[in-house]
Order: C-alpha cells, then sequence, then structure tokens
C-alpha cells in the first residue's frame, strides 16, 4: 500500500486509546513516549482505507535519515470468540519518537476501525526501544 499524506490532525479518540493502551507496558523508554501523545499528530495513512497512520510529534526535531523500530510490545487483537485477528505496532523514530501506529491483521479483509482497547492483550517484550525486535523493510518498518 502507498503511503497517502494527510493535512496534519491530533489523533482521535480510537488512536489515542489504543496508544494509550500500548504504551502503558513496562518498558524503558515507555514514561517519555507516553509524555509526547498531547502533541502527537497523524500526518499520513498507509493506504485508502487504512487504519494504520505515520504519526509526528509537534516540536520535535526530525532525523534526516532516521532509523524506526518498533516498540518492544506484543500487542496482539483478538475478535469477540478470542480468535487471533492481527498484531499492533507502534514505531519510534530512532527509539526515541513516535513515528508510526500500524495494525497488522491476518484477516481476508482489511480492518477499518481499530481494535478496542480490550481486544487488545499488552506486554512489554525484551527491555529498550529497539532492543530484541527484528526490523523491518528498507524504512525499518515492516510491510
Amino acid at each position: 500500500m502507498a503511503v497517502i499524506p494527510v493535512e496534519p490532525r491530533p489523533l482521535d479518540d480510537s488512536e489515542r486509546a489504543v496508544l494509550e493502551h500500548l504504551l502503558a507496558a513496562d518498558f524503558a523508554g515507555a514514561p517519555a513516549l507516553r509524555a509526547q501523545l498531547d502533541r502527537t499528530e497523524v500526518t499520513a495513512v498507509w493506504g485508502a482505507g487504512s487504519v494504520s497512520v505515520d504519526l509526528r510529534v509537534r516540536g520535535l526535531e526530525r532525523d534526516p535519515a532516521p532509523a524506526f523500530v518498533p516498540l518492544p510490545v506484543d500487542a496482539p487483537v483478538h475478535d469477540d470468540s478470542g480468535e487471533y485477528v492481527g498484531e499492533l505496532l507502534v514505531w519510534a523514530e530512532g527509539g526515541v519518537t513516535l513515528s508510526a501506529l500500524e495494525y497488522a491483521w491476518v484477516t481476508d479483509e482489511m480492518p477499518t476501525v481499530l481494535p478496542t482497547v480490550d481486544r487488545i492483550r499488552v506486554r512489554a517484550v525484551g527491555g529498550a526501544v529497539g532492543g530484541a525486535m527484528g526490523s523491518g523493510g528498507a524504512d525499518g518498518r515492516a510491510g
């Protein structure tokens, strides 16, 4: 999917709720990332109808050649019957600045809304941001 830039806008209620839920996990750097939420904006969607978004934190300089790393959080999503339907990932630029929220799904249809927090089972893994997690594509993010 091609990234579609959007006019920067504040996080909507579901984006904020999901990010707060994922950042509640206990890992090194989580408090600093939580402190960025009030200044975080959506700057792009990951395709038409996608709920995955690129983020920017107002007031923080961007690295001209950033390394994007996933936060050390395991966040599987389950449906009403308890069936695994996907995974949420939060990406951080340089490991210190919120940069994307990704909903990777395993269902036939792309989700059109983010899951409610009661469908997300959050667990910190590893230790520090960008620690034992694998790397994604050429830009450092998964597909």
